[in-house]
């Protein structure tokens, strides 16, 4: 082995040999194992979020791999309609061309060249983080496969009344001109104003009295779509005039005063102007009085040639200007406040979202029966999959996330699924000329079905699909459905495990169950494991807009900082974001970003896994899962060295003798085997790491290596016992190698090959290799009792040397009072190990009515150890270094609590600045006790 640990020297050189040896692929004839990628969009590259999914598919992956389940790890790409026709589209309209100036064929052209380049990148990432999917099975929701099973799903719900066309409200993307889902909708707060109007209430004949009604509104210009006013029913300022009518202001339209409860007495003046055509919340209310959708604008939010001539054809923030201008001429500006609001904006062009009244394609997701009696989108499709989380066959972990779940999914709104964009799955519907649609796989089919002439003029839709249409058939169809034959859906349907984030729970998650349960007539999977959201270190959520994006890759191989600023600033919506994000930058990387490898980065994220909470990524983390990577690969070289060219128990001729030390960590390992078993099956990532990391760490690294020091130095002439201590430092490494392996694969595998001829294994790859099973028969009480005594007696001398400072290499000679029988034959038994780790001279048993001379102490159990400090360190010198330390700790307390008994800081702190403030004052005072304690020994000596 080399000297140092270097990831970029093993990573991928280990990953292309696993990926050519044909190791990913499903083999043997276990028990089915299926986990499916969520797949990525190809619009670019990948983020943490992506990154830390994948250390969890990956790890299940291979721990089921080598538990000898017949595992696959199914991967592949998503289209991603609309955020991969944007970027394409950005692409041309750098160049001055638009895709209308290519037309449909030469942009499509053009987005798969894009899907190939961009496609590429993403696979290469997936390959560096070190995932281990079947690469032979890759799939694109676009794929001709992939796109047969999306048009006979649409086809046969077509022909069951369960898709329909219709208008209805959307959410517009007014500069891509397309509806999108609720997910592709970032509201975010922002300042604007609250704008009071008066609405003059007409009498019988329809002309306008002295009596009005006050409604405010953030959105003056919708008022010429205004439908309705709606009072409380029960308000008493209003029930005399619901019935009556107002006249709209600017329009002279008579519009009805109605009573719903959508207007709350207790919000503003109780009265709320409806526009259905224009506001989610008013079309509800609107259907249930009945009233008429007015639709205001065209797709690029113009008024249209609904409202009065002087406002037709302007942009919508301007006939906002002249609406307010002209109201407060006529006197009708009651007036205007400051007012906070959220404001919805698309996550693809960044535009302001207008509810819009569209012709669309939807999924009936709300009726119990249709209007020939068939079961309706509710109980064909929601409810079966109510019932399947319901009854336990689809699990949510945590199972906090059922209550979401069913939240979602008992207020269901019919699920459009049209987009109007070119990039996607088309359609398939063709139009006559008089706008009559009929659905089929192909026009030909089309003809043949509704006897349609050839002549016949017909014209495809040129709509697509939404992108969650073809992705909730994800786990069927890239398993070969609508060919119910296909022998991976026989072997992997339904698959096992999902693993994805909590803001995909119903566009993903649901829809895919309701697809399964509909098409597979079973669930798609059994588990849900929801992660939550990769978050930086402040727990903000990471943005370009804030400019704390961090990449996987740049983490793996490092970055410098010039690098680091350009990648963050390049390509933002705002581009005067830059030199805020540049400075914030600048401060937290000041040397960029370090390499830590692939095997840092994924224990980091599984230290991270607890289950359902968003995570606080910290570099500091990171730091010390890269020395735990140097520290196996140190303990490692330690074996090696102490191990090649001799005897690791494989000649059977030869005597084995184990010591006390040896049984010790065999019961130590088999306790951790089980352990970290048990977490993985239950999907506690974070506790599978810990129990790895302290046995690593603190067990065989810290202690177990040094216990063996004394038995295999030169002075032990006991070859039997050597034999025993140089096998069972072979054979706990080589298991923890294996336990490690399916969250840190690369460093195990490298380790493995090097030590495997040591341990007596001829296998190729340690990822084929057995996953660890405890074995009852070395646990050994007795021997955990023993070195658990030796532990703390050792570790006793050795924090009296920290707090005396006084050097390691100093032997001391001590005193044991109080001591047991017991305690005097523990002592015998690890008496080499506490010479040679704690530096002890001559052992005095005191008698119980010794006196003993001022000394040091530390306990164990009952025993004290005293070492006596007289001539040991200088008295005068100890005092003034402790005195020192303790004013410079009181001084740097003072400064914390001035800050935390300063209530301006405390009001504007963040939760995290205060909770680290706190926890340093507490550091610090218990240190000074600790300090405090020290002194007045030393003074009294």
């Amino acid at each position: 082995m080399d000297k140092t640990y270097q990831p970029k020297d093993i990573e991928q050189r280990w990953y292309q040999e696993w990926e050519q040896q044909g190791y990913f692929a499903p083999q043997g004839n276990g028990t089915p194992f299926c986990i499916m990628i969520p797949p990525p969009n190809v619009t670019g590259t990948l983020h943490m979020g992506h990154g830390f999914n994948q250390m969890v598919i990956d790890t299940l992956t291979r721990y089921h791999r080598m538990k000898g389940d017949k595992t696959l790890y199914q991967p592949g790409t998503d289209h991603a309609g609309i955020a991969t026709q944007m970027v394409v589209e950005r692409q041309l309209n750098k160049q001055g061309v638009t895709r209308h100036d290519l037309g449909r064929e030469k942009f499509l052209e053009k987005i798969w060249q894009w899907k190939e380049q961009s496609g590429h990148t993403i696979t290469s990432q997936l390959r560096r983080l070190g995932t281990s999917p079947d690469w032979e099975r890759e799939r694109f929701t676009m794929d001709e496969g992939l796109s047969a099973a999306v048009i006979e799903v649409f086809v046969r719900l077509h022909e069951e009344g369960l898709i329909y066309r219709g208008k209805r409200l959307v959410n517009w993307d007014t500069v891509l001109h397309t509806a999108v889902s609720d997910l592709e909708v970032v509201s975010e707060e922002e300042n604007g104003y609250m704008w009071h109007f008066r609405y003059l209430v007409a009498d019988a004949a329809g002309q306008a009295t002295n009596e009005y009604l006050t409604v405010a509104t953030t959105r003056p210009e919708t008022m010429l779509g205004d439908s309705a006013v709606a009072v409380h029913p029960t308000d008493p300022r209003y029930q005399h005039l619901i019935g009556k009518q107002v006249l709209l202001p600017l329009v002279g339209r008579l519009i009805p005063i109605v009573g719903d409860d959508y207007a709350d007495p207790e919000k503003g003046t109780g009265c709320v102007k409806i526009t259905p055509a224009h506001d989610f919340n008013d079309y509800q209310v609107g259907k249930r009085h009945n009233l008429p959708l007015i639709n205001i604008f065209t797709i690029n939010a113009h008024l249209n040639d609904e409202v009065p001539a002087e406002y037709r054809g302007l942009e919508r923030y301007v006939a906002r200007k002249a609406i307010v201008a002209k109201m407060d001429e006529l006197g009708l500006l009651a007036k205007i406040e400051d007012h906070k609001l959220m404001v919805p904006r698309s996550d693809r062009s960044g535009t302001v979202i207008e509810p819009f009244l569209t012709d669309q394609w939807y999924i009936d997701l709300t009726r119990e029966t249709l209007d020939d009696g068939r079961k309706g989108g509710k109980a064909a499709l929601a409810q079966p999959a109510i019932e399947a989380v319901e009854s336990g066959r689809v699990k949510f972990i945590p199972s906090t996330w059922d209550k979401t779940y069913f939240q979602w999914m008992n207020n269901l709104d019919d699920w459009c699924i049209s987009r109007q964009l070119w990039w996607g799955h088309r359609i398939p519907a063709w139009y006559d000329a008089e706008g009559k649609a009929y659905v089929g796989r192909n026009e030909a089919e089309v003809r043949q079905k509704y006897n349609l002439a050839p002549d016949f003029a017909l014209r495809q839709d040129d709509d697509v699909l939404d992108t969650w249409f073809s992705s909730a058939l994800w786990p069927f169809s890239t398993l070969g459905w609508p060919n119910v034959d296909a022998q991976a859906l026989k072997d992997f349907y339904p698959t096992t495990t999902l693993v994805t984030g909590f803001d995909i729970i119903f566009f993903w998650v649901a829809r895919m169950i309701m697809m399964g349960s509909k098409f597979m007539g079973e669930v798609p999977f059994h588990d849900v494991y929801m992660h939550g959201l990769v978050r930086d270190s402040d727990g903000q959520k990471m943005s370009k807009s804030k400019g704390n994006v961090l990449d996987p890759l740049d983490i793996i191989d490092g970055i410098d900082l010039e690098t680091l600023v350009q990648k963050r600033t390049t390509g933002l919506m705002r581009p005067e974001d830059a030199p805020k994000i540049e400075k914030a930058t600048r401060k937290q990387f000041p040397e960029g970003i370090a390499a830590y490898g692939t095997d840092a980065l994924r224990f980091t994220f599984a230290s991270f896994a607890t289950a359902g909470r968003d995570i606080r990524f910290d570099l500091q983390r990171l730091e010390g899962y890269r020395n735990f990577c140097n520290k196996l690969w140190n303990a490692a070289r330690y074996v090696e060295m102490q191990c090649e060219g001799q005897d690791t128990g494989l000649d059977a001729a030869l005597p084995v003798e184990y010591s006390v030390a040896d049984r010790w960590i065999q019961a130590a390992l088999q306790k951790t085997i089980t352990e970290t078993r048990d977490h993985l099956d239950n999907y506690r990532f974070d506790l599978a790491a810990k129990a790895l990391y302290e046995f690593v760490w603190y067990e065989y690294c810290d202690w177990y290596l040094e216990l063996t020091k004394p038995i295999l130095g030169k002075a032990n002439d006991n070859e039997a016992a050597k034999r025993g201590t140089r096998q069972t430092l072979v054979r706990v490494l080589e298991n923890i190698l294996r336990l490690l392996h399916p969250i840190m694969p690369f460093i195990t595998e490298e380790i493995w090959q090097s030590i495997k001829g040591l341990a007596g294994i001829t296998g190729s790859s340690i990822m084929v290799q057995a996953y660890p099973a405890a074995d009852e028969s070395k646990m050994d009480a007795q021997a955990v009792a023993e070195i658990e005594w030796a532990k703390a007696f050792i570790v006793g001398i050795r924090t009296i040397r920290s707090e005396m400072d006084i050097k390691p290499s100093q032997v001391l000679d001590i005193l044991l009072q109080n001591w047991s029988e017991q305690d005097k034959q523990l002592f015998a038994n690890s008496e080499a190990f506490a010479r040679s780790l704690a530096k002890i001279g001559t052992v005095t048993w005191l008698e119980a009515a010794s006196n003993a001379p001022e000394s040091a102490t530390a306990l164990v159990g009952e025993m004290r150890i005293l070492i006596p400090l007289a001539g040991l360190i200088d008295k005068d010198a100890e005092m003034a270094r402790l005195s020192k330390e303790i004013e410079k700790l009181q001084k740097n307390l003072s400064g914390v609590e001035s800050r935390l008994n300063n209530p301006a800081f405390v009001e504007k702190a963040k939760p995290e600045v205060l909770d680290t403030a706190r926890k340093q004052a507490e550091e610090q005072r218990a240190a000074m006790e600790q300090l405090q304690g020290q002194l007045e020994k030393i003074k009294a000596m």
